[in-house]
């Protein structure tokens, strides 16, 4: 299992945005985690395509976008065509499970990995028929929407059962977690069994290099990077 530092450019200084990646590359991140909002599924509006499709040609990272926006089949094509390596979406925002499948055919049909996200109050239950099916599996540690907040109790053991499900079933399938992750919390979210974390202000606020470097100081504890 390789362990991947994923951090979300949600919380980065927009206006020294280039900087913070080269910060966080030469620290030892490979993924970059792209916090795409539309003011409707969730009470926040972020960035969309043309910041992908900016930041695409400046940067080799793997490119991690969470859609969290409504019907996102509409816009796989597009965040596909500009960059992303990854593409995740919200059960929450998806009619019902023949738009889920759909949805995952539709980004594996444009040459993605395709990932499926649950919300806090969602039982993990929720991915379990699509799971075979996806690259990654994605829990939300906090309410989507805003950078910042702290992680909600409960959200670690969902990940557990997640990473249980997968092991026992012999799934070759990444487990990501989103949303409070800290320092003082990474032993905790890695020992949950989840290989890739996504980290805004922790990794953005203050020295970008120091921060992700103490991050990756951790991951490389529990596996190679």
């Amino acid at each position: 299992m390789k362990y991947r530092l994923a951090p979300s450019i949600l919380s980065g200084d927009f206006a020294n945005l280039g900087e913070g990646i080269r910060q966080i590359e030469a620290a030892g991140a490979t993924d970059l985690h792209f916090d795409v909002m539309d003011g409707i599924f969730v009470p926040n509006i972020s960035f969309g395509i043309p910041v992908l499709k900016s930041l695409r040609p400046f940067t080799d990272m793997f490119m991690d976008v969470h859609l969290m926006i409504t019907e996102p089949i509409r816009y796989v094509d597009d965040f596909a065509d500009a960059g992303a390596d990854l593409i995740t979406f919200h059960v929450e925002a998806c009619q019902d499970a023949q738009d889920i499948e759909t949805t995952i055919g539709a980004i594996h049909a444009a040459g993605k990995q395709a990932g499926l996200v649950i919300n806090p109050k969602t039982s993990e239950e929720e991915l379990y028929p699509f799971i075979e099916d996806l690259e990654l599996a994605l829990i939300m540690g906090v309410q989507p929407g805003f950078g910042g907040q702290g992680m909600i109790d409960g959200t670690l053991e969902k990940a557990k059962r997640v990473r249980d499900y997968i092991d026992s079933h012999h799934l070759d399938c990444d487990l990501e977690f989103d949303g409070g992750v800290k320092i003082d919390n990474l032993d905790n979210v890695l020992e949950a069994g989840i290989n890739v974390i996504v980290a805004g202000s922790a990794v953005f606020k203050g020295d970008v290099k120091a921060n992700a470097a103490a991050f990756m100081d951790v991951i490389r504890k529990h596996a190679d990077v």
